[in-house]
C-alpha cells in the first residue's frame, strides 16, 4: 500500500510503498477513506524537540480518519466487513488505576496510533476492535474524518455547565474553532473568541462567535470585562497554549467561573496562583483527549441533530500523495482542516 512515512529522524516525510498491516485475532483492518492532518502531524513533519523525544522512525503517522472495514480478526464480534468507522486512537492499558476507574482517556501507560504505532496516513490502518467507533451513516465522510479533534472540543466545552453562560475561547486553531461551534450549539451566549491570525478570525465569525478579538490590536481582558460589566465570563476555554493568552484567560474569568485548559505550552510558565485562582475561586480543569466513549456518543448526537455545521472548517481537500502541500498550507496559517484522500480526490 501507499503511505506517508517518517523514514528517519529529520524534517520531512516520504510518500512510499509499505506493507499492508497484518491483523491479529482482535484487530480490524480499515481501508482509509479520508484522513485529516493534525497539529501533532505538523510536529512530526517538522521534527521538533517533542518529536525527537517521542517518535521512533520509521513510522506511518496520522491519527484522524474514517474508512470502511476491510477485514476483521478471527475473534472480532462487534465489527463486520463493510462497516463505516473511525477510531479512538489512544490505546489504554486497561489495568492502571485510571483505566479501572472510568478514566481511560488519561491512562498512565497510553500509546497513540500514529505516534507510537503506525497510523492512518495510508491506504489501510490496523485498529484494535475495542477502539473502533461505528459511524452513523447519516454523518458525511468529511465530518467523520475529524471526529478526533471535534471530540477534544466537545470534551472541553461540556466539561461543565455551558447552556446560557458567557464563554471566552482563547486561540482559534481547529479545536478552538470546533469549540465555538459546539458552545453555540449548546446554548452559550455571548461567545468571545481571541485570535491573532486574520484568517482564523474570519473562520471564528463563520462558526458563530459573537465577537472575535485580535489580541495584538485590542486588550482582550479589558474588552471582555467591559462587555460583561466588569464581571468577566462564566467559562473560559483555553486552546492556544500561549503564555500570554493563558494569563489573559484567567484574568477575563469571573469569580467562581470555570476555566478548561486544552492548549499545551511549549515550556513551563508562571501563574499568579493567589489572584488568578485562589482569590478568584476559579474551577480549573486540565483537559486531555476525549472521554472514552462518553464524548463520542455526545458528539455523534450533536452531529445527527444538525446543530453543528463544520463545513467552513474543512478548508482544503488534496490527494494523500500531495501531503507536503497540505503541511505547508497549515504551517502558513491559511488553512484549518486539510483532508487527504489515499486514492485520489473523490
Amino acid at each position: 500500500m501507499q503511505a506517508i512515512v517518517k523514514p528517519e529522524p529529520k524534517p520531512g516525510a516520504r510518500f512510499q510503498e509499505v506493507a499492508v498491516p497484518e491483523i491479529g485475532l482482535h484487530d480490524v483492518l480499515v481501508r482509509v477513506q479520508v484522513a485529516s492532518i493534525c497539529g501533532t502531524d505538523l510536529h512530526i513533519y517538522q521534527w521538533d524537540r517533542w518529536s525527537a523525544r517521542r517518535i521512533r522512525p520509521p513510522l506511518v503517522f496520522g491519527h484522524e480518519f474514517c474508512g470502511v472495514v476491510e477485514k476483521v480478526g478471527a475473534e472480532v464480534s462487534t465489527v463486520r466487513q463493510g462497516d463505516f468507522v473511525s477510531a479512538e486512537m489512544h490505546l489504554s492499558c486497561g489495568h492502571c488505576y485510571q483505566c479501572r476507574t472510568g478514566q481511560r482517556h488519561i491512562c498512565q501507560n497510553v500509546r497513540i496510533i500514529g505516534v507510537d504505532t503506525d497510523g492512518c496516513f495510508a491506504q489501510f490502518v490496523r485498529i484494535p476492535e475495542a477502539n473502533i467507533w461505528k459511524i452513523d451513516p447519516g454523518i458525511p465522510a468529511d465530518y467523520a474524518a475529524v471526529l478526533d479533534p471535534l471530540g477534544n472540543a466537545v470534551h472541553t466545552v461540556l466539561a461543565g455547565d455551558i447552556a446560557g453562560l458567557s464563554v471566552a475561547i482563547t486561540g482559534c486553531g481547529p479545536i478552538g474553532l470546533f469549540s465555538v461551534a459546539v458552545a453555540k450549539a449548546c446554548g452559550a451566549s455571548p461567545i468571545f473568541a481571541t485570535e491573532i491570525h486574520p484568517y482564523r478570525r474570519r473562520l471564528a465569525e463563520k462558526m458563530g462567535a459573537t465577537v472575535v478579538i485580535d489580541p495584538s490590536a485590542t486588550d482582550p481582558v479589558a474588552f471582555v470585562l467591559g462587555e460583561t460589566g466588569g464581571v468577566g465570563v462564566d467559562v473560559v476555554l483555553e486552546m492556544s497554549g500561549h503564555p500570554e493568552a493563558i494569563r489573559q484567560a484567567f484574568q477575563m474569568l469571573r469569580r467562581g467561573g470555570r476555566i478548561s485548559l486544552l492548549g499545551i505550552p511549549a515550556k513551563p510558565l508562571e501563574l499568579d496562583l493567589a489572584n488568578d485562582i485562589i482569590f478568584r475561586g476559579a474551577v480549573v480543569q486540565g483537559i486531555n483527549g476525549r472521554r472514552v466513549f462518553e464524548t463520542w456518543y455526545k458528539m455523534q448526537a450533536l452531529l445527527k441533530s444538525g446543530a453543528l455545521d463544520l463545513a467552513p472548517l474543512i478548508t482544503d481537500r488534496i490527494p494523500m500523495s500531495d501531503f507536503e502541500h497540505g503541511m505547508e498550507l497549515l504551517l502558513s496559517g491559511n488553512a484549518s482542516k486539510v483532508l487527504m484522500y489515499p486514492n485520489g480526490l473523490p
